[in-house]
């Protein structure tokens, strides 16, 4: 269900718990987050049941994306149906029901006996990374991955600025895509996997623990951001790029981001922060188009810096996450949706996806494009209107709660926003 400005300003101040300092906070996080007023919520949220989700809402949203998109992904191509498919990965980081989402699917889709399934939860950007090894065993075979996130149960209710953050980014979406390791069908492929790294760097407390589902000091759970996030994300990406670079990137470019990283190590303190990965690397010396992990506007600028990218460059980013919001491990595959819809993917051009996940991982992959694309999927009907000329209203509709005098009086805020 749509997510807009008023929908979203409504639900917040259902929240009793939250006074002017919290409200304020989350119509300045909101107005800067780079969200527009085409975001998805669970049904729960928007009809004001936001604290008290249930086993129900959840099911009814999970059976809402997956079976919406499997049904689109099987009438694209009418060669492939439910019963060629031989692999079976669906990856839902905080929603794991009995029985699984998987068996959900196969019931539905009336799949094989002998289907190999596989269920993610709390992994986020390693559903790819297990299709591609099991490929290595298991030859001449359909996979799909489906993605989404339940954001029903996990509406954080209480005050702590670091929990409320996700309520503002995290938004409803999913994906089902078919990948494939036969090679008398490479001629329907759309993309072949060239590389793929994946960096988890968990064995540090403050990457492990920069982002988390817990509780509150009042007992509200939700998902908390730290201020580490972004510094472990720099480093979990720089750690990446060490291997990725030497595969994409000519000799002398890679000579001298190596270089250039071993310095900047060398003279930063532990008190430094990160604002961007590295020195200034020229990532479009290998690779003609970025998908960026729209997961906030920090990571899209940062990693633009430090990969040397332009506006151009970071565009299809930027839009997935004014139209899509934060959705977790699928927000690059948005990205790569909307260079599609603009007819910017031709033969033989290389795509980098970056992408996160908590715990803390970074998760790289390297795509070639086999032949023109110009699908307009997901963004069909809309794609002509972006970039908008503004990203949100916010700060229009509800710039007043900034008011000084606010300050002294006591407010009735169901009332006032009503």
């Amino acid at each position: 269900m749509k997510l807009n400005t008023d929908t979203c300003v409504k639900t917040t101040i259902e929240n009793k718990n939250l006074g002017l300092d919290e409200f304020r906070f989350l119509i300045k996080i909101s107005a800067n987050s780079g969200i527009g007023e085409e975001t998805s919520s669970a049904r729960n949220i928007i009809q004001g049941r936001a604290d008290c989700a249930t086993q129900e809402d959840s099911l009814s949203d999970m059976d809402g994306i997956i079976f919406d998109t499997l049904d689109k992904l099987f009438a694209k191509d009418t060669t492939i149906c439910p019963s060629t498919i031989d692999i079976l990965v669906i990856n839902v980081s905080t929603f794991s029901p009995a029985p699984s989402l998987t068996s959900r699917i196969v019931n539905h889709c009336r799949m094989r006996e002998d289907l190999k399934i596989f269920n993610i939860s709390g992994m986020g950007c390693s559903a790819i990374d297990v299709v591609n090894n099991l490929f290595k065993t298991y030859k001449d075979s359909f996979a799909i991955v489906v993605s989404t996130e339940s954001i029903g149960p996990n509406w954080y209710a209480g005050k702590d600025k670091s929990m409320m953050l996700p309520n503002c980014l995290f938004q409803s979406g999913g994906y089902s895509m078919l990948f494939m390791n036969r090679r008398s069908l490479r001629k329907q492929a759309i993309l072949k996997m060239k590389y793929l790294i994946i960096t988890h760097m968990g064995s540090r407390n403050e990457a492990y623990e920069c982002c988390m589902r817990l509780e509150d000091e009042s007992g509200y759970g939700g998902v908390r951001l730290t201020k580490h996030l972004k510094k472990e994300a720099a480093l979990a990406l720089t750690t990446n790029l060490q291997v990725l670079i030497s595969k994409v990137l000519p000799l002398k470019k890679m000579l001298f981001y190596l270089v250039g990283s071993r310095l900047q190590k060398r003279n930063s303190t532990k008190n430094q922060k990160v604002e961007a990965v590295g020195v200034a690397l020229n990532m479009k010396a290998g690779i003609e188009h970025f998908c960026i992990h729209p997961g906030g506007r920090a990571i899209i600028d940062g990693i633009g810096k430090s990969f040397s990218l332009s506006e151009y460059d970071l565009e299809p980013s930027r839009m997935a996450l004014h139209r899509f919001g934060n959705t977790s491990s699928l927000g690059f595959w948005y990205a790569l949706a909307y260079m599609e819809a603009k007819k910017r993917l031709k033969k033989g051009d290389r795509i980098h996806m970056s992408g996160f996940g908590s715990g803390f991982k970074c998760n790289n992959v390297v795509w070639e494009v086999l032949r023109d694309l110009d699908d307009s999927n997901v963004w069909k009907g809309c794609i002509d209107s972006y970039p908008p000329e503004k990203l949100n209203n916010v700060m229009e509709k509800f710039g007043w709660i900034f008011n000084e005098s606010l300050s002294f009086v006591r407010v009735d805020w169901f009332q006032l926003f009503a």
